[in-house]
């Protein structure tokens, strides 16, 4: 006779899984996402008051048809023909965009906000009291200060020196290639960059490079899905970029010898949305 094969029996359904096991574990997923609001704008009776908010807008209209990011220096709109009135109602449509910057300065400080709309940017100058000494709006692929050139170490001086201390490995060898291409930069080169991400660094090695570049005046924060934080350090054209993903991880850190980087800049097609949406707004206006 056929020898008879033993088929196994496997219970399933409630109360025949081992209690410990009957909960799935997930990775914790991201949770929140920056995001720039939509232009929110005043009541129409409100606007028939507005004429001089039309003409800024108008001018400001002008302005983003014509600008030519990389090419064009920042164009500045006052503010001070304003009345309280008036600045409520810019305020109101131009809400906070993704970027914002922050330059340290010998006297005070500049703050930068980008609107919702690319590339229009609420600029204000503190003195060192923190007291607002100038507010106006530029239209620009990045705040005129951010390209001050100098900002510690003259152009084309090695970063400094630093003792090698116990751990440091492949410091030396980076410090050697930022000297040379930051000295050899000049504006309009392509960007070198350098992912320090997949190259095998030390924590004294990464705490060397800190310690050699220094820290410029100059931040850079952009909000989205996660925070990308740009530095200026010390040596001229030289970055230090840093990539989160929404939890405040680490996910990519670089050093980037350039001008400005390329993250920080509003594209061309970003000042082609922004005239659209302003003369959306303008048309609104009695």
């Amino acid at each position: 006779m056929p020898k008879p094969i033993d088929i196994p029996v496997v219970a399933i359904g409630p109360g025949s899984q081992p209690v410990e096991d009957d909960t799935l574990e997930y990775m914790a997923m991201p949770t929140e996402m920056f995001t720039h609001g939509s232009i929110r704008l005043p009541e129409p009776e409100d606007l028939r008051l507005r004429h001089r908010v039309r003409d800024l807008l108008e001018d400001m209209l002008a302005t983003t048809r014509t600008y030519v990011p990389g090419r064009d220096e920042a164009v500045p709109h006052d503010l001070s023909h304003l009345d309280e009135a008036d600045l409520d109602c810019i305020n109101q449509m131009l809400g906070e965009g993704e970027v914002s910057v922050h330059i340290d300065l010998p006297d005070g400080s500049v703050r930068a906000q980008e609107s919702v709309l690319t590339g229009i940017w609420r600029v204000r100058r503190f003195d060192s009291a923190q007291r607002l000494q100038s507010d106006h709006i530029e239209v620009a692929d990045v705040p005129h200060g951010i390209r001050s050139p100098d900002w510690g170490v003259p152009s084309g001086t090695a970063p400094l020196s630093m003792p090698m201390l116990p751990g440091v490995q492949n410091a030396p060898a980076l410090l050697s290639e930022i000297a040379d291409k930051s000295a050899a930069y000049r504006p309009g080169q392509p960007a070198h960059v350098i992912n320090l991400t997949l190259l095998p660094l030390t924590a004294e090695d990464l705490a060397c490079l800190g310690a050699a570049l220094g820290v410029g005046p100059a931040t850079i924060l952009s909000r989205g899905y996660g925070n990308c934080r740009v530095g200026a350090t010390l040596v001229p054209n030289v970055w230090w970029i840093k990539f989160f993903n929404s939890q405040d991880a680490l996910i990519l850190n670089t050093i980037e010898i350039v001008d400005v980087p390329e993250v920080a800049l509003a594209a061309p097609e970003d000042f082609a949305d922004t005239s659209v949406r302003l003369r959306e707004i303008v048309a609104l206006f009695p």
